[in-house]
């Protein structure tokens, strides 16, 4: 069934589908790590790709930037597909020293300064936390294959170029690094009863001020995709 973004018909996705914020970025994963590919959307350019990693079907699909964009595509992933587990992979950047660039971050939760969760009309504060079945799984690739990483709780904003220096108080607080999409994600997937798992590369500190190039941050991921992928096909 396709929808005002997505031309994929039922069964063309896979229950597992790895989400980068750039559709240049599936489009790599499909090209590198996948095999029998096929392309399911190019619908506004946000590339989305099915194919079989270690012999297990897998789809990726780019979600642009911020809640508002990965809420809409990771929707109707969920109840127009029928996808069970979704796996957020991108980048962000360090709020703690003890963060470094190239470290792999998984979100075992998501703060956020968005106004995301208004719809549900919760009478308190809702805590948008990964799914443990999938986290478990990325720290075992992750040991496995020796990548550095980390776990804990970063932060989803609205913001990208802030006019104050607001993220130390986040950091305050504990939060390791900060992204746009996973809170968004989070609750979409709590309130369908699927999966959902926030893995990011680190490409810039907000404490050092260090910083990947743009190139590298596109093909430079590769750690974090197998790590994506691993825990797609356990």
């Amino acid at each position: 069934m396709a929808t005002p973004h997505n031309t994929a018909k039922k069964g063309d996705i896979a229950e597992t589908v790895l989400l980068p914020g750039d559709p240049l970025r599936a489009k790599f994963i499909a090209e590198n790590f996948l095999e029998n590919v096929i392309q399911f959307n190019s619908v506004r350019n946000m590339f989305g790709y099915t194919g079989t990693y270690q012999g297990k079907k897998v789809s990726v699909m780019g979600t642009g930037m911020g809640c508002a964009s990965i809420g809409i595509y990771s929707y109707e992933l969920i109840h127009f597909y029928d996808v069970k587990n979704l796996i957020r992979i991108g980048s962000c950047g360090a709020m703690q020293e003890s963060v470094k660039l190239g470290d792999i971050v998984m979100a075992i939760g998501a703060n956020t300064d968005t106004n995301y969760a208004h719809q549900y009309q919760l009478p308190g504060t809702i805590s948008a936390t990964a799914s443990y079945k999938l986290l478990v799984k990325a720290q075992q690739s992750a040991e496995k294959n020796g990548f550095p990483y980390v776990v804990g709780n970063v932060l989803s904003s609205d913001i990208f170029y802030g006019e104050t220096s607001e993220w130390k108080t986040w950091a305050k607080m504990g939060t390791l690094a900060a992204e746009m999409e996973s809170f968004a994600l989070y609750c979409n997937a709590a309130r369908a009863g699927v999966n959902a798992l926030g893995i990011f590369t680190v490409s810039d500190s907000m404490v050092t001020g260090e910083g990947m190039s743009p190139e590298e941050r596109q093909v430079g991921f590769t750690n974090m995709m197998k790590v994506a992928l691993e825990t797609a096909c356990e």
